[in-house]
Formats: structure tokens, C-alpha cells, sequence
């Protein structure tokens, strides 16, 4: 039976992240991933806030090569309206840019340098069982072949995201509050991008602030398109190989007529009710980092940020529990996880809700509150100095109810 210091479930941005930091500090690190990469994902516009994360786990070296789209920012539309953010002018001190990425190149790469630092990667082996306990963990898996192995684990990290080996295996998830959405959504070739429209990912609201589209363009010249709905109408959009997906999309008035010719580059997948959670991230010799913990809403690309965040402090606290240093797990690694995500939960029901769009499309937005809201969205959502994370709860409604009560009073003026 193989014996290793930590046992690393997903070789995703949160698996590969923690493996390369416990790596580093001089541990026997193995990863057991489900699939075979290169493998097909989603959640492909990156946020700068991860960029330190990729650098401080000594990844960012290795995808620089690679020459991913440069993402400077993020462009709101609504019909006629219009707010675009720049990272460079930000509330929070930070990275100004970070990358758009294919994730199937994008994660394999990750694998590869996690691999090239030491790590035991192993691809097309699923977990099957684990028994966790004080001083040793034990997990069973399969390979590719179907051949049965064991293996033994001071701790383990269980970063498999979608797939959600330990929350499924130790009935960890719960539902979520968010209203059941889907997505469907293809790569397109896109002769018709203008100049400023390579540097950002461009989301459009429609159907009362109810569904959106984004557009995130690729250094190859192609662009990832999806729709987010409610689950009915993504079911709808999605039968009969997306046909309707496909049609929505060449004719919608607000891309005008972006992806009118444009050929796909696969048939559209739909992915239905993401939302979930989690009764807790860690327990008796094992913690959740990525997707395994809360997967919320794609609206504000959050998706990864919370993967390397997560991988890396769980690492760090991996860390410090195999030095024998007590740790506290609620305190020091769920908390402060939950604390971004909360964050996050707020804008998420704030763009369902409207109240995002009433702040950004303002007649008038202050530029202190538009540089503290880009803050947010390039993912410093741990930054208790800035008023749209420290009041995130409450902040949204309010400063909307202020600015529809003004523009109400300024059109009564005008009258």
C-alpha cells in the first residue's frame, strides 16, 4: 500500500495549487484525478486577484508561456447601456490584469508543473472510498484498467470540484437558496471582435436582469458564448443540439451581429443546476478547497478565484497541522473562505435582483464607489477596508434605493 504525507483529490487550479505549496514545503504529495487531460471546463475568465495565488504556489511561470488572452477588465451591457471596469483602477492594491483561458490547456499545464515540481499526478483514477481517522486516512480508488488500489495519507485535501468526492461520500452538500439556473454555451469563431472587445469579458443582461450572456474572447480569436437563465429556459435553449442556443445567439440585438456567420466550434453543452453547498469544509483529517466547498453563480467569474484561493490556504493550514502547530480549522480556514464567498453571494443576489444594474447604470456613478466595486469584481473580497466588501450585505440595496428614489426625483423635476 502506498504511504504519502498528503493525498490531493482533483488536479484542477484548487488541487494543483495546494500540491505545488505543500510540495514546496517538502512534503510527499500525491493527486488522483478522476479524468484524462486535457479535458473540457468551464469558468474560463480568470480574476487578477489569483494571480498571486498562481504565484505563490510557483505556477504562474509556467502558464506565462502560453500567451492566454490578457483580461484588463469587465464591460456590463444592458441595451443601450453600458459600465466598463479596468483593473488598473481599482480600489484595493493588487494585480491589474489576469488571463482568459481555455481550461483545457489552462488546467493541463497546471498539471504539468505540479508534476515537473515533484507531485505524484495520476490521471483516470476514481475514488471509491474513504475512511478518515485521527492519524492516518485511508482512500481506495480504481485506475483506468478498473484495478482496485489503496492508499494511506497523513491528510487529505479533497479539491475534485465538480465531482465532489468527499461531500457525496460523507453526505457534506446541501442545497442552495439561489433559484435552480443552467447555462449552455459553446466556443465561437469571432471575425467580427473590435479591438475593445479582446481585453474583456462583455455580459449582457436581458429578460428583466433574469438571464445574461457572456462573451469571453481567446488569443486564437475565438470566443467562449454562453446564456444563463433560469433551468426551464436553458433546457429550452439547449434541446435538439442547441438549436435555439444557436439562433439566439447569431440574432440577439445587443452582440449586433457578432456571431451572425459565425461557425461553432462544438456542439453547445448545458450544465443545470450548479448551485450548492456544503454542511462544513473539513472535519477529522480532511479539508474542502474549490467547487467541493460552494459553487455559486458564474455571473462574476468567481469560480476560480475561489479555487486557488481556497487550495492555497488549505494548504497552509495543511501545513501547519503536519507540524504539529494547532489549528483551527473553523476559525482559520472556513471562516475566511466563507467570508469571500458570502461576499460574493451578495453581488450574485444583487445582480438577480437588479440592484447591481441600478448602481452601474446610473445616470451619475461615483468613481470612489465604481474603483471599491472594481475592487470586487477583480476579486479582492477579502480587503476589510473597502466599504463593498466590509458592508457587502447591506450596501447594494441601499445605495440602490438611493440612486432610484434621486433619478425619481430628477425625472419629477423635469416634468
Amino acid at each position: 500500500m502506498q504511504t504519502v504525507d498528503v493525498l490531493v483529490i482533483g488536479a484542477g487550479p484548487a488541487g494543483t495549487v495546494a500540491a505545488s505549496y505543500l510540495k514546496k514545503q517538502g512534503y510527499d504529495v500525491t493527486i488522483l484525478e478522476k479524468e484524462k487531460f486535457p479535458r473540457f471546463q468551464i469558468g474560463e475568465s480568470l480574476l487578477p486577484c489569483c494571480m498571486e495565488h498562481l504565484t505563490e504556489a510557483g505556477l504562474r511561470e509556467a502558464i506565462e508561456p502560453l500567451n492566454f488572452q490578457k483580461k484588463t477588465g469587465a464591460a456590463f451591457m444592458r441595451g443601450e447601456k453600458r459600465c466598463e471596469f479596468f483593473f488598473e483602477d481599482q480600489f484595493t492594491k493588487g494585480w491589474t490584469w489576469t488571463w482568459q483561458v481555455k481550461r483545457a490547456d489552462f488546467d493541463s499545464k497546471l498539471a504539468e508543473a505540479t508534476r515537473e515540481k515533484g507531485v505524484d499526478v495520476n490521471f483516470e483514477c476514481e475514488v471509491t472510498a474513504v475512511e478518515c481517522g485521527p492519524e492516518k486516512q485511508i482512500v481506495d480508488y480504481k485506475d483506468a484498467e478498473g484495478n482496485a488500489h489503496r492508499i494511506e495519507a497523513k491528510f487529505i485535501i479533497d479539491s475534485s470540484g465538480y465531482g465532489r468526492v468527499l461531500p457525496r461520500l460523507f453526505n457534506l452538500s446541501k442545497a442552495s437558496a439561489f433559484t435552480p439556473r443552467g447555462a449552455v454555451f459553446s466556443h465561437l469563431e469571432d471575425k467580427n471582435r473590435s479591438e475593445e472587445a479582446s481585453n474583456n469579458i462583455f455580459v449582457h443582461s436581458f429578460d428583466n436582469n433574469k438571464s445574461w450572456i457572456w462573451a469571453i474572447p481567446f488569443s486564437d480569436g475565438s470566443t467562449s458564448v454562453g446564456i444563463v437563465g433560469d433551468r426551464e429556459k436553458i433546457e429550452a435553449l439547449a434541446e435538439n443540439n442547441g438549436e435555439q442556443y444557436k439562433e439566439f445567439i447569431r440574432n440577439f440585438a445587443d452582440l449586433n451581429g457578432r456571431f451572425k456567420e459565425s461557425d461553432f466550434k462544438f456542439e453547445p453543452r448545458a450544465i443545470l443546476g450548479y448551485s450548492i453547498g456544503v454542511t462544513q469544509m473539513s472535519g477529522e483529517g480532511f479539508v474542502l478547497s474549490g467547487n467541493s466547498t460552494e459553487f455559486l453563480d458564474p455571473i462574476f467569474s468567481s469560480g476560480v478565484t475561489f479555487a486557488t484561493a481556497s487550495g492555497l490556504l488549505s494548504a497552509k493550514m495543511t501545513h501547519k497541522h503536519l507540524q504539529g502547530e494547532a489549528v483551527n480549522w473553523k476559525k482559520d480556514y472556513e471562516e475566511v473562505i466563507q467570508q469571500g464567498i458570502n461576499v460574493f453571494r451578495s453581488y450574485v443576489t444583487g445582480w438577480y435582483s437588479g440592484d447591481f444594474q441600478t448602481i452601474v447604470f446610473a445616470k451619475h456613478i461615483d468613481e470612489d464607489i465604481k474603483r471599491q466595486i472594481c475592487s470586487v469584481l477583480a476579486g479582492y473580497v477579502w480587503d476589510q477596508s473597502n466599504p463593498f466588501v466590509k458592508k457587502h450585505d447591506t450596501i447594494l440595496p441601499t445605495l440602490a434605493k438611493v440612486i432610484k428614489m434621486k433619478e425619481k426625483a430628477e425625472e419629477t423635476d423635469l416634468s
